[in-house]
């Protein structure tokens, strides 16, 4: 295997095709994970770093449509693309804007299935930002955004929810900028209807107590009022 190959995650309940794919890809040197079901696939994307994801729409429990918001939320440049029996114009746009990169049907050709992982792969892992440029720095906290993880001045790394990270990383990648509470509604959960307001200032409060050297007098994550949130004091 050549380390500088991306590894994949192959998600699909049908284990004859995550075989098929496996070795597939892995004759193409590329190295391989296998998944079946969303539950899966998180514990897989714990352990190792995945670059791109061959995900099954027809999946049980959650569906890779909705699995695929879930995996766009967590990663901006994570590969995706969706594997599906079903052909139709409005599933294909559905797909897409569900966070994928790239749409196949089943029965698909491997060539062209690897050509467009190729394509996907140049368009999302390749354009990675350099380390330098993943993290951000703000009074005694490291922001690495590319890991989802927030480090003290030892390298302690702080316990922070989904929900929290990704409300600090949308603040972080506007520093200093006020961000509205639609805003960041739209970047904790992949179905903002189903969020409040009240979820956005619950977490703010949360993410307050734990990074604030006093969290009922703020300096870093500071209120807007009638607007929304802000942090400060961020540098590179």
């Amino acid at each position: 295997m050549n380390p500088d190959i991306p590894n994949l995650l192959v998600v699909d309940d049908d284990l004859v095709a995550c075989t098929r794919l496996q070795h597939y890809f892995e004759a193409q040197d590329y190295k391989v994970f296998t998944a079946t079901n969303g539950a899966e696939m998180w514990r897989a994307i714990a352990a190792q770093p995945i670059a791109l994801v061959l995900l099954d729409v027809g999946l049980p429990g959650k569906d890779g449509l909705e699995l695929a918001r879930e995996l766009r939320a967590h990663d901006e440049y994570l590969g995706i693309i969706l594997v599906t029996a079903r052909s139709d114009d409005v599933d294909k746009i559905v797909g897409l804007e569900s966070g994928a990169n790239d749409y196949v049907t089943k029965p698909y050709n491997s060539r062209e299935l690897l050509a467009r992982v190729k394509i996907t792969l140049r368009e999302t892992h390749y354009r990675r930002p350099r380390e330098a440029d993943r993290q951000r720095h703000f009074g005694p906290w490291t922001l690495d955004m590319s890991n989802r993880c927030v480090h003290d001045a030892q390298g302690v790394r702080i316990a922070l929810s989904r929900g929290e990270i990704s409300l600090l990383i949308a603040l972080a990648r506007h520093p200093g900028k006020v961000r509205s509470r639609e805003q960041l509604m739209s970047v904790i959960s992949e179905r903002p209807r189903e969020v409040s307001h009240r979820t956005v200032d619950v977490l703010v409060a949360r993410l307050r107590r734990k990074l604030e050297a006093n969290p009922s007098h703020p300096e870093l994550l500071v209120t807007a009022r009638g607007e929304g949130y802000a942090l400060l004091g961020v540098h590179d």
